[in-house]
């Protein structure tokens, strides 16, 4: 009986050193930024100075950030407190890791945003008294001060929550969907809202048709997804030009959501490739079932096709509530959620602690590689950011209707960075920097950007920007990379490289507004720097 045990915990501790020798052995790194935000990130978005936006809801209770003395929301009919000194947003600075709160007026919660071609943050409805609010957050650099303004003289013309908002080629704003509001309206506002049958024809017992994925395809017009069908929207019509075959596996959007990309445009952009990931069995939502398995499905299918087809493929793990984060290289980051239940409140279990790389390029059945696990469960309501300097901001998970800091997944206050590993130290020495770029460029404008390399340039070098999205409720509203046109690195007399771009042609490979521009070499992205683009 003695021997039997030894070698049972003999085996468990083999077992246990393999594990941990394995975990040390995946690519990436973890590090925490802030112990304390003071709030739990339901919403998430990167300001072209480089600071984030983190933003909640009211009607939470108390946060653990107040406002500034004098500062309280007051509100007769917020359960929970009807004076309200906390801040339910905050001004995250990454260069410096400090923390400013912001104040919001009304309900933010399950709300949409979208950045605007001047840079400002357009943020739109919500729950409670914030369903038809529209919201702006104009950005100031660090150590100035900027706040959340309501619009007094503008709002929404149906009670949106749980809505998707995309930016157009001309720069105005799309606002689709929302619970109960089955409708297409537009920022600047036109007239009236846009009746949108497709959202109303898919949605079933549990809904499945909230937060629709929505990506602006190169053609111009809209890819509109929800429950497990796809349509080609023309907006400027209203009126839908086909239908996509449907998705295998089940509901892909809330409460079964998954998460969905648009891969890289690139070459001469007529292509357009729709990535969709994971989500949550029909059927656990109702029966607020926390340990149903997730999908691990993925689809992928190319929108601009005219007979396109689902091309499916698994990823390592089942994943619900994970986010899909572009990457400066044209690949994807799979991070956050969970591989049991759904979303709503105490609804997820069995954390996927481990992000994925989705590798566009490379063949069915080649493209998933596992990655190094965080320890940080980030279940529902939690988000992930592309940085300018290509780390992956992780904040964010309450799955709680208040904050609750007890129990297996506790209101999580802490903000995390991911690397992956084209930022560890054996590529230092590929690794670009951008020492001159324009600060503005104009549709099919030539221009010439320098970088510098510590050892020689070896191939092409390619220059890639990226949006900064909205990200809520694992989709990135407004995530877009596109590759530019380049030639050949040129050696020059100090030592720099100048590589020759070109502009996106038009609005409707990247509509005007702000982009990180990554200069990439070998795989290894440059610290991004900030360029507007102008029509």
């Amino acid at each position: 009986m003695g021997s039997s045990k030894w070698i049972l915990d003999v085996v468990a501790l083999l077992y246990t050193a393999f594990v941990l020798t394995t975990r040390a052995d995946l690519p990436g790194a973890w590090e925490l930024l802030v112990p304390n935000a003071g709030i739990a990130s339901m919403h998430t978005a990167v300001t072209r100075y480089g600071n984030v936006v983190l933003l909640d809801r009211t009607n939470t209770g108390p946060s653990s950030k107040l406002l500034p003395k004098g500062r309280c929301r007051y509100n007769p009919d917020d359960a929970v407190l009807k004076r309200d000194c906390y801040a339910h947003s905050v001004l995250f600075d990454p260069q410096t890791n400090k923390i400013r709160p912001l104040m919001i007026l009304t309900d933010t919660w399950c709300s949409s945003g979208q950045f605007l071609s001047d840079g400002t943050l357009l943020q739109t409805g919500g729950g409670m008294d914030g369903g038809r609010k529209i919201r702006k957050f104009s950005p100031c650099r660090s150590g100035q001060v900027c706040d959340w303004e309501e619009l007094k003289d503008a709002e929404l013309v149906t009670y949106r929550w749980y809505a998707t908002n995309q930016i157009l080629p001309d720069g105005s704003v799309v606002i689709i969907g929302g619970k109960g509001s089955n409708s297409v309206e537009f920022y600047p506002p036109r007239s009236g809202a846009l009746q949108f049958p497709f959202l109303a024809d898919v949605e079933d017992s549990q809904m499945d048709n909230l937060y629709p994925y929505v990506h602006l395809l190169p053609n111009g017009h809209l890819f509109v997804f929800a429950n497990n069908k796809a349509i080609l929207y023309d907006y400027k019509n209203n009126i839908i030009l086909s239908n996509y075959p449907p998705l295998d596996g089940g509901p892909r959007n809330y409460p079964s959501a998954g998460s969905s990309v648009m891969l890289p445009l690139a070459g001469d952009y007529t292509t357009a490739v729709i990535v969709i990931c994971g989500g949550a069995p029909f059927g656990a939502f109702l029966e607020r079932s926390t340990d149903t398995p997730a999908h691990g499905s993925c689809g992928r299918i190319v929108a601009t096709r005219s007979d396109p087809v689902w091309e499916m493929e698994d990823m390592p793990f089942g994943r619900i509530m994970g986010d899909m984060v572009m990457l400066p290289t044209g690949d994807a980051l799979i991070i956050n959620g969970a591989q049991a239940g759904t979303q709503g409140f105490e609804m997820g279990s069995d954390p996927c602690l481990y992000p994925v790389l989705y590798r566009s390029d490379q063949p069915n059945g080649l493209r998933f590689m596992t990655l190094k696990p965080g320890t940080v469960p980030r279940m529902y309501h939690s988000t992930a950011n592309l940085l300018p300097d290509a780390r992956i901001l992780v904040a964010g998970s309450n799955p709680h209707y208040l904050y609750n800091f007890s129990g297996n997944y506790p209101t999580e206050l802490r903000i995390e960075a991911f690397s992956p590993e084209y930022l560890s130290f054996d590529r230092a020495n590929i690794r670009p920097a951008i020492e001159v770029i324009p600060e503005t460029v104009r549709y099919r404008e030539a221009f010439d950007l320098y970088v510098s390399v510590s050892l020689p340039v070896v191939g092409l070098v390619e220059v890639n920007i990226a949006s900064a999205p909205f990200a809520t409720h694992s989709f990135s509203q407004g995530q877009r990379l596109v590759k530019l046109t380049v030639t050949p690195a040129i050696s020059s007399n100090n030592g720099w490289y100048k590589i020759g771009c070109t502009a996106p042609p038009d609005g409707k490979i990247a509509p005007p507004g702000y982009y990180m521009v990554f200069a990439v070499n070998q795989g290894v992205p440059s610290v991004a720097r900030w360029v507007q683009l102008n029509p």
